[in-house]
Parts: C-alpha cells; structure tokens; sequence
C-alpha cells in the first residue's frame, strides 16, 4: 500500500501523522510511504530522517494525496484538502465530524473512506486513539487556564496553589474521564482545590482513592454547576460523548454568576463545546472575554506541545495504520470490530451513529457498510 503523509496546515498544528520510526517499519513490511517536505519540522524532524528509513519525499500536498492509497494526518482535513481525496482512498485521522457539518459534508461528497481516530474502541471500551491527546490536553489546560488566569492576560491575578497564609484557587473539572482526571492530577499538584464533577459514582470513587481525599469529587448535576461554577476562579470542561457533540452544561447564566477574571478552559471544543459560551479559537489568538471571564477554546490544544504530541499519537496509531495497510481497509475493519468502530464515512454514506444523529444523516452501520463495499 502506498501510504501518504502531508503537512498539517491547521493554525499553528506542527505534529505529524507518522515519525520516521513509524515509516521505518511500514517500509520494512513493503508498503510505500510519501511524505510531504517538511511534515516533521514541527517536531525536528527533517526530510533526510524520513529519507534515511525508505520514504519518499515530496514537494506539495497535491502529490501526496495523488499518489497515496491511504492519507495518515493528525487534526481534520481542511475543505481544500477534502477536495483531493477520492472515491477509494483512505483517511486514518482525527474528524471530529458532529462539530463540524462543513466538512462532514465535503467527505461525503468526496466518496472516500474516513476512519476516525476519536471513535476507534479497545475491548474494555476505552477510547485509545484519544486517549494519548486527551492526556496532553488535561495537563495542557492546567497550564493554559494558570497562565490565564495572571493578571496580564485578563485574569483574576490569582495563583493556581496560592502561598503560605493565602487560599489557592478553586478549580473545577467537569468530567472525570481522562482529560478530567489528568486536569484534575495537574492542578493537585500545583496545590489548587479541586473538585470534580461526575455522572459515574464508580468513576467518583476511583478518584477519590487516586489522591486519598486530595480532591473534592461531586455527583454532576445542573444544580451542583449552579453551586458551584460562581465561587470557581478556574473550569475545566471536560466532557465527551464519543463521535457526538458535547451537551452544553455551563449555561451563559453560569458565566455571569461567575467573578470578573475567573477563566474557563473547554477541552471539549473539538465536539462543539460543553459551555453555552464556548467558540472555537486557535493558538494564535487563544482566549476571548464574555462577561469578564476569560475563555480558551483552542480546537488543538495538544499541538502547543507537538514534540510530546505526536509521539505519544503515534505510538498509538502505528499498530492500526500496519493493519490498514497490510490488509487493506475492508479486511481489517472485518477483522478488527474496535477498529471498524472508527469508520465515519464511507463511499457517500456516514457510518457512525451519533454523527448521523447531530448532523441529519442517514445512518449507514459499519458493518452494512462492509457488507457493500
């Protein structure tokens, strides 16, 4: 198979769908990999290394997605890169498609075949293509609502654990699944007060034994975001419905009732947001102000650190792009049910339920899909 690799061109995205290592054993195996020149130079990652393991390199995306079988990226094509794929060819990628009707639309009409990276499952029916991203992005927001939170960037001029004879910041995350919970780890550490909010008292518990009552863990209810979103200089939300949009559970009344300066980091931006007042914003422009508190909503968040990024993706990805490419994608979507739960689109019909739903599509199951392909 020959495997494309282009240039990420979203808002200051420097990670890349594969590393040299990753190329190195596909190559290895007797596929062809094309790397578009420069994917890896977000990461140090030169043309020569990719040429030293067998792959080719290329000078514009166009020759890329002319000549691959299959395009490996990181974040969801751009529209104009929606208009190169073909009826056929492959896309192994983060979508993200209920937030985002535009280009659910441009893959449908392309006729390719879109496997989501956020909606592949493990038996335990974890998440493990997000799950490396979601890691980055709890521990990111930690640090980007902390820095927001300075006086200079608009916020309330409060430290994250406060000092001897001060009270450190409330911070509150919403969602206890891995972006909360690594959120949740990040600002323990730094001294915060912490309380998560839940709808899964199994989950609560876990936590709770995690830091041994360092956290105040709470069942999630409107009323309990009601209480609680007003006295919180920092929200973390972090809520995932997988492939569907994120319900939106802190209200524009919630971030009135909040205090001037306080900040809200949403890492659900990517599925549309869990605030009524979130918009998504990018690296370059980052945060915005609705009622004196700052928002940051930025829909890459893990591509600030591109280097710890991609790595820890593709240390994931590589297993299923072999698999992909030894078997092709009928065959290992048929082999693999986890891996056939990431098809979205396919040949003009979109294969995942809860984007069907968001968007006003007919639902067309993976395995239908299979079945007539």
């Amino acid at each position: 198979m020959k495997i494309g690799v282009p240039k990420e061109i979203k808002t200051l995205e420097f990670r890349v769908g594969m590393t040299p290592a990753g190329v190195h054993e596909v190559v290895s195996e007797g596929h062809e990999v094309i790397v578009e020149t420069n994917a890896g130079a977000g990461i140090g990652v030169t043309d020569a290394d990719y040429q030293a393991v067998g792959a080719t390199v290329v000078k514009t995306p166009d020759e890329v997605f002319a000549a691959a079988d299959m395009i490996v990226k990181v974040k969801e094509p751009q529209l104009h890169e929606c208009a190169m794929l073909r009826p056929g060819q492959v896309l192994f990628t983060y979508l993200h498609l209920a937030a985002d009707p535009a280009q659910a639309k441009a893959l449908v009409e392309s006729g390719a075949t879109a496997i989501a990276y956020e909606t592949v499952t493990a038996p335990d029916r974890s998440l493990p293509l997000l799950t490396p991203m979601s890691e980055v992005a709890g521990r990111l927001s930690i640090q980007a609502g902390a820095f927001a939170m300075q006086k200079a960037n608009g916020g309330c001029g409060k430290l994250l654990g406060g000092v001897a004879g001060v009270l450190p910041a409330k911070v509150l995350v919403i969602g206890g699944g891995v972006s909360g919970a690594n959120a949740a780890d990040m600002a323990v550490g730094l001294g915060a007060d912490v309380t998560i909010l839940d709808r899964s008292l199994p989950r609560l518990r876990h936590l709770e034994d995690i830091w041994g009552g360092r956290v105040n863990t709470v069942y999630s209810t409107k009323h309990a975001i009601d209480l609680l979103a007003p006295q919180s200089d920092l929200i973390i939300g972090a809520v995932l419905v997988a492939g569907a949009a994120a319900p939106k559970l802190v209200s524009r009344q919630n971030v009135k009732d909040m205090q001037e300066g306080s900040v809200m980091v949403d890492i659900s931006i990517d599925q549309g947001g869990c605030f009524e007042t979130s918009k998504p914003t990018s690296h370059a422009d980052p945060t915005y102000v609705v009622d004196g508190v700052v928002h940051y909503c930025v829909t890459n968040m893990p591509g600030a650190v591109p280097r710890t990024s991609t790595y820890a993706l593709t240390n994931a990805t590589l297993p299923f792009i072999k698999s992909l490419a030894k078997l092709g994608w009928k065959e290992a979507l048929s082999r693999d049910p986890h891996l056939a739960s990431g098809l979205n689109v396919h040949a003009g019909h979109v294969n995942h339920e809860a984007v069907a739903h968001d968007l006003g599509y007919d639902y067309l199951s993976a395995a239908d899909a299979l079945k007539t392909a």
